[in-house]
């Protein structure tokens, strides 16, 4: 590994453990960093778990710290996630991704229009729903959005802080502190199934980690200071980015082939 590719992976990593912490889709600079240093796409996609697994232990830490993790909900949260994570790593070393990827992204677009149409779900929490017991329609859609990341990890954030906030009534901040747990417990079970059938490069992907690690702590850290209302925009604007690349609009990863 080239003095050159170490500087690459950390520093895209202080930028995507930023993105994923506070939003999400920051795997798909990791993913095109990757495939453009060599790696085929499917051990990409399994090198990428490495990075998710270190961002989050620091991001969990770091919220718990803060006192924003609701740890019961969230493991009540995990439990269908993890299990639909496991089937969907099984799915992506076997499936073409391609149309997956853009029915997603027409989905992440349609998230916009509630976020901006009913910012107050998003900003205040609604205390009630976070009393109420995880209902079986909770536990199936989080099963659902365990199999997308397991599948590919590209944007699940989104649709995790979707659940959370709207099905569960959770502000932004510390629904991000939720999702971080989330994502954490599946991304181990995931990078299992990845370990097994040989598709991860240990190398890349500790470098890599570096960087998240940094990122996440920077994003987890300053979260509550900056509010929920810089996190609803900024969520916005990745999801416009995301969708972009996804459809084809953008190419991300030309962009990282400077």
């Amino acid at each position: 590994m080239t003095t050159f590719e170490v500087i690459a992976l950390i520093v895209s990593g202080v930028f995507v453990g930023f993105i994923n912490t506070l939003a999400g889709g920051g795997t798909i600079i990791s993913l095109s960093l990757f495939m453009f240093m060599g790696l085929p796409a499917d051990i990409a996609n399994g090198t990428n778990r490495i990075a998710v697994i270190l961002q989050n232990v620091t991001s969990v830490a770091t919220f718990r710290q803060q006192k924003l993790l609701d740890t019961r909900k969230a493991l009540w949260l995990a439990l269908p996630t993890v299990i639909g994570s496991i089937i969907g790593a099984q799915l992506s070393v076997q499936i073409d991704e391609a149309t997956f990827r853009k029915a997603i992204a027409v989905v992440m677009l349609m998230m916009i229009f509630f976020i901006v149409t009913k910012p107050d779900k998003w900003l205040k929490g609604q205390v009630k729903l976070q009393e109420m017991k995880v209902s079986p329609l909770q536990m199936l859609i989080f099963f659902a959005i365990g199999i997308y990341g397991g599948f590919v990890q590209v944007g699940v954030g989104y649709f995790l802080l979707a659940g959370i906030v709207l099905g569960a009534g959770y502000d932004l901040v510390r629904a991000n502190a939720i999702k971080v747990f989330i994502v954490l417990l599946y991304t181990i079970f995931a990078l299992v199934i990845f370990i097994l059938n040989d598709k991860v490069n240990w190398q890349y992907g500790l470098v890599h980690s570096i960087g998240n690690i940094i990122g996440a702590f920077v994003a987890s850290r300053y979260a509550i200071s900056w509010g929920t209302g810089f996190i609803r925009w900024f969520i916005i604007v990745i999801i416009f980015i995301t969708s972009a690349d996804l459809l084809g609009i953008i190419d991300i990863r030309g962009m990282v082939n400077f």
